[in-house]
């Protein structure tokens, strides 16, 4: 008598095989956020060395590096508003390793309108990092010292006060066009490569005003190089002492403030996405980033989640949009 060995195993083999497997690919995701990163990361700014842009993004670099256990290296890629730096990051490989600091993409998009990227789908939100209001400066030589002189003072020399900007679509020069319009006054603007030139050309006196994030010049208003009028918030803040808000310095209606945050090229893995979130919220956590953040007149304002963060992406594109048009702000 013969007998004859199946080779089909039975079923509660096979059962059994099916959930080792399936544990096994489950198991895949965690290890490969595991492994990441194995090389350093590049986070690319679209603004110059010396500015609030500037100061955030090697700040939170130097902070996230340790959580991450590879160097973060900043590149600033300046240019058309940091549209430069966005559509590199738009094209980068989505791995993790190359990170983009940027404010609201929408600005950027109703200035220039015809964009080598897509805001809308080419960027995945990591978290919020900063925010903070400009605040108003005047050479030391122009006779005014108050908001209300200086208004009084630009409609009487009408075109005669020259403005410095830092580039079109930046902080500075959406804060500065609000403020003509509310104040019904104009300046006669020029635009440097970056706050750091800008600041500069007010100290000479080749300029007579100043619209700037705070890191660019508290340290030449203590140091009585610049006179601070008032910061573009509606009132005072902790992190900018002694300087007036617009209704305290008697223009009511008038506020521009801006943020900064780090997003990703779309399709970066989720637990890589993660991870940056971690590191950077950590790092935000920390009362010495904190109190470096105040002592240039910015709040650490993390996201409570990447999600939340694109929330607030979207909810505020229509109101980024209106603010430039509205300004009359434009891109040369």
């Amino acid at each position: 008598m013969s007998v004859t060995a199946s080779c089909k195993p039975p079923i509660g083999y096979a059962i059994a095989c099916t959930a080792a497997i399936a544990m096994v690919l489950g198991m895949a995701a965690p290890v490969c956020a595991q492994v990441w990163p194995q090389r350093p990361i590049r986070l690319v700014v679209g603004y110059p060395p010396g500015g609030s842009g500037d100061f955030i993004t090697r700040l939170i670099a130097e902070e996230m590096a340790p959580e991450l256990g590879v160097a973060v290296v900043v590149d600033n890629r300046p240019g058309a508003a940091g549209a430069l730096a966005s559509e590199l990051v738009s094209k980068a490989p989505a791995d993790g390793y190359t990170m983009l600091n940027s404010g609201h993409h929408a600005i950027t998009k109703a200035l220039y309108g015809k964009l080598g990227f897509d805001p809308d789908r080419d960027f995945a939100p990591v978290t919020l990092l900063a925010t903070g209001p400009t605040v108003l400066c005047v050479n030391n030589e122009v006779p005014v010292h108050t908001l209300e002189e200086l208004i009084a003072y630009a409609k009487a020399n009408p075109g005669k006060l020259f403005n410095a900007g830092s580039g079109y679509g930046s902080a500075p020069h959406l804060a500065a066009v609000t403020f003509e319009s509310v104040a019904g006054v104009k300046f006669t603007s020029i635009q440097f490569k970056g706050g750091g030139p800008a600041a500069q050309s007010l100290i000479a006196g080749d300029t007579q005003v100043m619209f700037a994030t705070p890191p660019t010049v508290l340290q030449f208003i203590r140091a009585g190089r610049m006179r601070a009028l008032a910061i573009s918030a509606r009132h005072a803040s902790p992190a900018v002492p002694g300087i007036p808000g617009a209704e305290e310095a008697h223009l009511p209606g008038y506020e521009s403030t801006f943020w900064f945050g780090l997003q990703v090229p779309t399709g970066t893995p989720e637990p890589v996405i993660q991870r940056l979130f971690l590191a950077a919220t950590h790092a935000l956590a920390r009362p010495k980033v904190r109190d470096r953040l105040a002592s240039q007149g910015m709040d650490a304002t993390p996201s409570a989640s990447p999600q939340a963060f694109a929330e607030q992406i979207r909810i505020e594109a229509p109101m980024w949009t209106r603010v430039v048009k509205e300004s009359g702000a434009h891109a040369e």
